[in-house]
Order: C-alpha cells, then structure tokens, then sequence
C-alpha cells in the first residue's frame, strides 16, 4: 500500500512546477540564461531542494514515474497552450531587455538585470564578437539568452577591404603570369 494516494503524487509536482515557473519568472532573466557558475549552482541545487516536495517519502518506481510523467505532461500542455495563445506568452514572459542601443550601454538595465559589463562583454565573445564596442544593440531575451547584433562598417570601411581584397587578387593574378611567361629550363 503507497503511502502516498496517486492524486497526492499528481498534485506534488504540478504545485511544485507552477511555483518553480513563477519563482523563475519574478527572479528574472538571468536566472534562466545561466550566466555565470553560481546561477548555474542556484538551478542545480533547486532541483535537488525540491525533490522531496514531489514524491514525498515515496521512493518507489511508480512514485517516480508518476511525477516524472506529471512533470511532463504539465509542461507538454503548459508550452501547446502558450503556442496557441502568443500574446499570453508574451504577457507572461515578459519582453526582451535592451541592454545596448545605438552602441551605447543602458546600465540601468543592466543593473535591474544584474549583469555585469564584464558579463556582458565574455557573452559576445563566445558569439564572435571580439569588442562591445562592435555591438550595435545586445538583448537579453525572455527566456534568457544574450543575442547581439553588430554594427555595419562604416561605407569607407566596407570599401576600402573590398578595395585591399581586389588588390590581393591582382596581385595573385599577376604572380600567375609571371610563372606562366617563365621561360621554360632544359637541364
């Protein structure tokens, strides 16, 4: 005999699940872009906190499965409705942060966020991009996740490298019919 009823089992994690997207929700962000080791600890940890909140002292292969389930099966209709219902996803995710504009940083997003310049700046090295000072605007997205946009080179710029870039080629073409007017050597 369980010591847990199977409506307990069911209800343990769906209590759990809507308090974890909401708690995740009102933390923020950055909670869910994992941008540094100790928000990565933070979510590694709260799995483990809650797990006895799911099953209870239940340790059994039924008690598992059936929150495993009940987990998925939230999620499963959680995610269909909020495809169905997008201004309802984007009412309760919320919009995206717009941490630089112009090229230029918005710190008070920044802090409300709190990510540092630091942050920010190994972020859009492991997208690419080798200075913020590149970046023409850098959102952190609903869900979490940094996207970056780069600034366009400057009409000058572009032109000169496409310049300097016709130049290589000449300069290869012109190597290639030296060697072909070469007189040929006869040992």
């Amino acid at each position: 005999m369980p010591a847990i009823s199977i409506l307990e089992k069911i209800l343990r994690p769906l209590i759990v699940y809507l308090f974890l997207v909401l708690a995740l929700r009102i933390a923020g962000k950055r909670e869910m872009a994992q941008v540094n080791s100790s928000d990565f600890v933070v979510l590694l940890l709260l799995s483990n906190t809650v797990q006895n909140a799911i099953i209870g002292n239940d340790n059994s292969v039924l008690g598992g499965i059936v929150g495993a389930l009940t987990l998925l099966v939230a999620n499963f209709l959680v995610v269909r409705f909020f495809f169905r219902h997008p201004r309802l996803e984007a009412a309760f995710e919320g919009r995206p942060d717009v941490l630089i504009l112009n090229g230029r940083l918005n710190q008070a997003r920044l802090d409300k966020e709190l990510i540092t310049v630091a942050e920010l700046e190994i972020a859009a090295h492991k997208q690419g991009i080798a200075s913020l000072a590149n970046v023409e605007r850098a959102e952190l997205d609903p869900d979490g996740q940094l996207f970056f946009v780069q600034k366009a080179p400057r009409p000058e710029l572009s032109r000169h490298a496409e310049i300097l870039q016709r130049l290589d080629q000449l300069g290869r073409e012109i190597e290639e019919l030296r060697r072909e007017s070469r007189p040929a050597r006869h040992g």
